[in-house]
């Protein structure tokens, strides 16, 4: 069964996600393939970076309120054994060029491998991947070569820009947002067990049980025949 998940480096939300996700992946009895898709938070951040403090005040939240949210995601990072997670304390910037590394990496069949490492260097370190030296100093770091020519030649920009436009058609308003097996979407981040919950009902959904029909006048098996119905 495929979950797409779609979501952006910088968000907290999505990093918790991509986590528990994987544990659902681990803990699931049925083999589930997560596709992940590019969306852009913030594309008009300075190349530069800002704090997450800056953030706040330039989208007009008190900072009192978006400190308490974002320590909030820490903790619940923290609760499951995500550490360190450095949601707060950290600066974001423009990811189109990470997640044109990630369309990359996911054409190399290394997606979901990179999209983890990525979280955790941005906000386990916390490191900014805002420039094109950045990106490529992670991606040799995680060994994936080609990177420089696919940055440069720029040809993963359509498909990123693609996968935001599918996501707002399907009616994200914010991120991260997940479908699963193309018929449920969850807007936002859940628990583990809310979603192995929502996993095992789309599972189950996916391949139904056949229905009895009664009234079969016999059966045979490997004991002989009986007749079942007169």
């Amino acid at each position: 069964m495929k979950i797409e998940f779609w979501s952006d480096i910088i968000c907290p939300y999505c990093g918790l996600m991509d986590h528990r996700l994987h544990q659902v992946q681990e803990r699931f009895e049925h083999d589930l393939e997560i596709v992940h898709r590019s969306f852009q938070l913030h594309p008009d951040l300075p190349r530069e970076g800002i704090t997450q403090r800056d953030l706040f005040a330039a989208a007009g939240v008190p900072t009192e309120a978006g400190v308490r949210t974002i320590r909030r995601i820490e903790e619940s990072a923290e609760a499951d054994g995500l550490t360190p997670y450095h949601a707060l304390d950290r600066t974001l910037g423009p990811t189109d060029y990470a997640h044109e590394l990630l369309a990359y990496a996911t054409d190399q069949g290394r997606g979901n491998e990179i999209w983890s490492a990525m979280f955790r260097a941005h906000f386990g370190e916390p490191r900014a991947l805002w420039t094109v030296d950045a990106v490529l100093r992670f991606a040799g770091e995680v060994g994936l070569e080609g990177a420089a020519e696919a940055l440069d030649s720029r040809r993963y920009r359509d498909q990123v820009q693609a996968d935001q436009r599918e996501a707002e058609r399907l009616g994200a308003q914010g991120m991260p947002f997940i479908v699963l097996d193309d018929r449920y979407a969850i807007p936002g981040a859940i628990g583990t067990d809310d979603l192995m919950a929502a996993v095992t009902k789309a599972w189950a959904e996916h391949t139904p049980k056949l229905s009895v029909i009664g009234g079969a006048e016999g059966v045979c098996g490997p004991d002989g025949c009986a007749v079942t119905f007169t």
